[in-house]
């Protein structure tokens, strides 16, 4: 993109609930920084683990947004409000991010995206960002599936470039590039993976098709 136009994307971030916007990258940026960015003015964020605490700089958490542009509540749903909003008006986005040393934000992954496996934290996006990478792949989508010796288990869904590509092949690049319990061993080919109107594509329906 920056090649044809001459400009770097701005990335930027945000949700309905906040009106939306939450992050944004600085508009003069001479590159882009593969993040979101900074929180925009009055806003403050938190990376939270399981337990509600605040995770450690560079440590992966799920992001807590307050500020003027999050909303006071799901209309006539107090329910639902409060499982949104915390006592403190922070509001929890569902999204896992990492902050570096200097507040800069990146996304890691959703939520309820997020595989165990024999209890590590595994996210689809990292096993997804290194298997698009081989050349004879054209698109894949990684979800959890049940197993009975890990709790959880990687299961890839690839569309081939090369018709060339066998499981084998795809397993053995995988063990380069990333540790023995992140190495998916459930790999199925389809000619095309389940998609939303934008192109995005959807995990949710690959675990259905799964019995997930």
């Amino acid at each position: 993109m920056e090649k044809i136009t001459g400009t770097p994307i701005v990335e930027a971030y945000g949700l309905t609930e906040a009106s939306p916007g939450v992050c944004c990258n600085p508009l003069n940026i001479e590159s882009y920084s593969g993040s979101i960015g900074l929180p925009v003015s009055s806003t403050e964020v938190e990376l939270r683990d399981a337990n509600g605490k605040e995770v450690p700089v560079g440590q992966p958490g799920e992001l807590w947004v307050k500020g003027p542009q999050v909303m006071q509540g799901y209309w006539n749903r107090p329910e639902e409000t409060a499982k949104a909003i915390d006592a403190r008006g922070f509001l929890e986005t569902g999204d896992i991010a990492v902050m570096d040393e200097k507040g800069w934000l990146k996304l890691v992954d959703r939520k309820k995206d997020l595989i165990v496996v024999s209890g590590f934290n595994v996210y689809p996006n990292e096993i997804e960002e290194v298997i698009a990478h081989h050349g004879k792949v054209m698109e894949v989508a990684c979800i959890g599936v049940p197993d009975e010796k890990t709790g959880e288990a990687l299961k890839v869904f690839v569309v081939k470039k090369d018709p060339s590509l066998t499981k084998e092949e795809l397993i053995a690049f995988c063990r380069t590039e990333l540790t023995a319990y992140k190495v998916p061993k459930n790999i199925e080919f389809r000619d095309e993976l389940p998609k939303s109107n934008v192109g995005k594509i959807l995990r949710r329906e690959l675990r259905q098709s799964t019995g997930k």
